[in-house]
């Protein structure tokens, strides 16, 4: 209870008024207090009647909370609960009124529901349903409402509500609401916050509704603060917010610094020369560091590690997902076009834009046309079981939340159905956002490589090859099967056979057709008959003469064709993007589509509407394309709402809006990210959703200032790095010499007074052992590889629809496995158990920040896993080559894998378990692993519902080169692959400091 209202209590009661100093209250709290302890604290007050103070506490409570009499508290507080939070299930559609409760009148809302029982008692909360189900009492009697833990009501809603039935409950009409509003509106507005221009809700309230200034920060302009000159501008306004007598930690030593920094730009630890050097630099550590800042932002793999940070967030896959998981042959190009951009600092204004509308911006450029893969990046898929529609909103949906998220923070799909509840987004800025991308069309579009491409490791096309000759062989002895059937269903039957004769020989003689087409001379005779206008009776039935097995063979035949009609774009001048151009009617989508010959010719101009509910076939009011109103309006850009509304040039526009400097939203989000890449933690702590339910920054002023130099720069995210790496900040030590006083005085770890470790992504972890046992294939961009997993993973019969999805098969030589985790095959059906287990996000949804749980499985996949016992031995190998002085071996694994030496009783330890290690492996024997060859499937056949078996055969077996297996290991080398092992699962390994 604040002082100030808790005082006008007292001196409104004359009693207390004259025997109770104001002095004496200041402990009250802003924070409901139950009267007993109050009482207790006033019982040394002269003239004090304890009996006579409960119900004046009672009434200093809700004066307390800004309470007015009960008619106002309903027209201010209660009537709009009930029209947020209520109204959708209970009076909204009259037709779909939930419990047959309607809370539209106060005859309806007092009477109750279904239930038969009054819903609100005058004067008795407590008696009331509607208080007992809002405040989620006696749960077993009343359902809590509303039923989300997400829309619950806040505890001073719930406050409200209940004082306003305590009161009587009063209930004006619709005059005096609008004369208590408008009598009311300059202090309700000073005091419950301001109205944002939108354009417009789905309701005048929402329209009109207020909010809370500080949820309104990232709408706000963005505003460059002071800093005071000769101080670094970060740690200055750090140390604004630090507590005051908080120190900070020492700065990091060189060694810790530079294995920090390089994992942080490139996503690889140091090599042990790079080390030496930087701690032999004679300059001062501030310029031998930035000097090693700049080297690795000069490396190619540094574009790699800050694609791996982008493709996180724009959820980055391989294949398509859902039922068919189809692959998505040329989705490497984005990837790799990714890296590109940041190799290149790539202004980041351009970066976006090119994402959004390259084929817009230049369609004869082949790099805006691959650009637009991040458009392509979500799930999706039209079946012939699907309806069109829904799948066509499934992408307009998709692309719009995942434009909100990505580059300007807003998670715009709570918007889909019903104006935003938190934040000032109307459902009329969704589909007016979402109508930029109603003349966006999904395409693999001719894209001719570029010279700086990698297209090394095409010659893999090859076991494609011996797969569908295979399928086409199949498909050709079931054809030749059937025709002979139909020469003994003709006897049978006494039919005449002469114009099946002639649908023959006309499919015999037919212009051949594309191998991924095919089509059996008996399945072709069959469409022919129909086209003649044949009689069904008078030609034989669809897959005549097949045996039991042969339907599920012919299934696995015919969709591992058309399967294969998307892998084979990998290796093709094709790029998953992008056009504008007019909506086609298409049933299914079963191969890659490709640009119409007239694209603005074919198909519909869709027009945008409202859609109820988010139903696509329940459309409203019409839309144009537009921005978000309120970035415009509260950021005082200057920029135009609307957007053109022309076939071409929609998504041109809106990148230009938001790559404006002006948009408030855009650079504030980028930073925001790239200080989470570094610390760990985002300014604002949730960089996808800067709204209001997103976590505030800690530092709005740093936020802001970061933000106004990106642009200063010209949004530069090589300047940025430098900026944020060499603070102070960055370079603080890890370790605070007072743990205690660190955690009672920043337990948010707010103050950065001490740098925060991190634990190693999944891909880090693999990659860092790579790179230690010199494994490591360096080579940049390219089609995806296939690293060896979990056998069990690798071979488990995954079904798609109608058939099995292909089993993972390894690339067959190591140069081509030991490629950086960025480049493995990212399937979504099928998720690397290494990576799942370590964090790597679902690339169905956007990754704002990796978690680092700590789980047992993790302990099974770094300690017990092949994969780990692989590169540890490898790593022996490694060693045992490069010397065979057992002292030097271990000082070179602590070297490589922790970049410093081993300690006295360190090196004693290793020494000891080597030794102990070898004496076990001289009595052990291990045999020779060998990959199958092929692999056994069973199934039911969904048309027949028969089982059936077949043999799938893994075509790169055969060319399987291994690597070094304990079995061609030699005692010694498997001991020290112990060894190894140990170092690989320290936690000096697996975190950073």
């Amino acid at each position: 209870m604040k002082s100030d209202n808790f005082t006008r209590w007292v001196n409104q009661t004359d009693m207390l008024s004259k025997s109770i100093p104001v002095r004496t209250l200041a402990f009250c709290s802003a924070t409901p207090v139950r009267p007993g302890p109050l009482l207790r604290r006033f019982r040394n007050v002269r003239g004090y009647a304890p009996a006579l103070l409960v119900p004046l506490f009672v009434l200093g409570a809700q004066i307390a909370r800004g309470a007015e009499d009960p008619e106002t508290l309903f027209v201010r507080r209660v009537l709009p609960i009930f029209n947020e939070k209520c109204l959708e299930c209970h009076g909204k559609d009259e037709a779909k009124i939930k419990s047959g409760y309607d809370l539209r009148t106060a005859e309806t809302a007092f009477r109750g529901g279904d239930s038969g029982e009054a819903a609100i008692v005058r004067g008795k909360p407590e008696s009331s349903p509607l208080y007992i189900a809002i405040s989620r009492a006696h749960e077993d009697d009343w359902k809590p409402m509303p039923p989300k833990e997400n829309d619950k009501l806040t505890a001073e809603q719930v406050a409200w509500i209940k004082d306003w039935i305590a009161g009587g409950a009063p209930w004006p009409d619709a005059a005096k609401i609008a004369q208590l509003n408008k009598a009311n509106a300059d202090q309700w507005a000073a005091a419950d916050g301001i109205q944002v221009p939108t354009s417009g809700g789905l309701s005048e309230q929402w329209t009109n509704r207020r909010y809370k200034p500080e949820n309104l920060w990232p709408y706000q302009p963005v505003r460059k603060p002071a800093v005071p000159a000769g101080e670094n501008p970060i740690d200055a306004l750090l140390a604004i917010k630090r507590p005051a007598g908080l120190e900070v930690a020492p700065p990091a030593d060189r060694r810790t610094l530079i294995r920090r920094a390089t994992f942080d730009l490139l996503g690889l630890p140091p090599q042990p020369e790079e080390v030496e050097a930087f701690l032999h630099d004679p300059a001062p550590d501030d310029v031998a560091f930035a000097k090693v800042v700049d080297r690795l932002l000069a490396s190619p793999h540094y574009g790699e590690r800050m694609a791996q940070h982008w493709l996180d967030v724009v959820r980055y896959a391989d294949t398509a997902g859902f039922a068919n998981d189809y692959a998505r042959g040329s989705a490497w190009r984005y990837r790799d076009y990714v890296a590109r951009a940041f190799n290149a600092d790539k202004p980041y204004d351009r970066f976006v834009c090119e994402q959004i509308a390259g084929d817009e911006i230049d369609p004869s450029n082949p790099e805006l046309l691959i650009a637009t893969g991040f458009l392509r990046m979500g799930p999706w898929e039209l079946t012939s079981m699907e309806v069109p529609r829904i799948a066509r909103q499934r992408f307009l949906d998709d692309v719009t939340q995942s434009v909100g998220e990505t580059f300007l923070a807003h998670t715009l799909q709570c918007a889909r159905c019903h104006d935003h509840k938190f934040d000032p987004v109307p459902t009329r800025d969704y589909y007016s956002l979402q109508a930029v991308f109603a003349t966006t069309q999904l395409t693999e579009r001719k894209a001719p490589f570029l010279p700086e491409e990698n297209l090394n490791g095409f010659d893999e096309k090859k076991y494609l090859d011996i797969r569908h000759t295979k399928y086409v062989s199949e498909l050709k002895r079931l054809d030749d099967q059937s025709l002979a059937a139909a020469d003994d269903w003709f006897a049978k039957n006494g039919l005449d056979r002469q114009m099946w004769d002639k649908a023959v020989e006309g499919a015999r003689t037919a212009a051949p057709r594309p191998n991924l087409d095919f089509l059996g001379i008996f399945e072709d005779a069959r469409l022919r008959m129909q086209k003649f206008g044949a009689p069904e009776k008078s030609y034989p039935p669809k897959l005549l003469g097949f045996a039991p097995a042969d339907f599920g063979v012919e299934r696995i035949a015919r969709k591992g064709l058309e399967r294969m009609r998307w892998d084979l774009d990998r290796y093709q001048p094709y790029a998953l993007s992008t056009y504008s151009g007019r909506t086609r009617d298409l049933k299914f989508v079963n191969a890659p589509q490709r640009i119409p010959v007239n694209k603005m010719g074919e198909g519909e101009i869709e027009e945008e509407h409202i859609l109820t509910g988010g139903n696509p076939f329940s459309a409203a009011a019409k839309v144009t394309p537009a921005v978000l109103s309120a970035a415009n309006s509260l950021g005082q850009t200057g920029l135009e709402n609307n957007l053109p509304d022309e076939i071409s040039g929609r998504r041109k526009a809106l990148a230009e809006w938001i790559a404006s400097p002006r948009n408030p939203l855009t650079a504030r989000v980028m930073v925001n990210r790239l200080w989470l890449w570094h610390f760990g933690d985002a300014i604002a702590g949730n960089p996808n959703n800067f709204g209001s339910t997103g976590k505030k920054p800690t530092h709005p002023e740093l936020l802001d200032w970061l933000a106004a130099t990106f642009i200063e720069q010209g949004w530069s995210v090589k300047a940025m790095h430098r900026l944020i790496m060499n603070s102070a900040a960055y370079r603080r030590a890890a370790e605070y010499p007072d743990p205690k006083t660190l955690a009672e005085r920043d337990p948010g770890h707010t103050s950065y007074s001490v740098f925060k470790p991190r634990r190693l992504t999944a891909e880090e972890l693999r990659d860092a052992m790579l790179v230690d046992s010199g494994e490591l294939n360096p080579e940049i961009g390219g089609i995806p590889v296939r690293p060896e997993i979990n056998i069990e993973a690798a071979l488990q019969p995954r079904q798609v629809m109608g058939t099995f999805a292909e089993a993972w098969q390894p690339s067959p030589l190591p140069a081509q496995r030991h490629r950086r985790s960025l480049y493995v095959l990212k399937i979504r059906g099928l998720p690397d158990p290494f990576g799942d287990v370590f964090n790597a996000p679902n690339p169905d949804f956007s990754c704002e920040r990796r978690d680092a749980s700590t789980v047992t499985p993790q302990v099974f996949s770094l300690f017990n896993s092949k994969a780990s016992y692989d590169q540890a031995l490898a790593m022996a190998a490694r060693l045992l080559h490069e010397s065979t002085d057992h002292e030097a071996v271990i000082r070179r694994a602590f070297d490589l894998a922790f970049n410093r030496a081993p300690q006295p009783d360190e090196l004693a330890a290793c020494l000891t378990h080597w030794q102990s290690m070898t004496q076990r492996h001289r009595s052990l024997s291990f045999p020779r692993v060998e990959l199958p060859h092929e692999v056994g499937r069973g199934a039911v056949e969904e048309n027949t519902g028969g089982k059936f078996e077949f043999m799938e055969t893994l075509e790169s077996a055969g060319d399987f080169v291994p690597d070094l297996q304990f079995a061609d290991a030699s005692p010694e080398t498997r001991g020290l692959a112990e060894v190894c092992l140990v170092l690989f699962n320290t936690n000096e390994f697996a975190y950073l400091y």
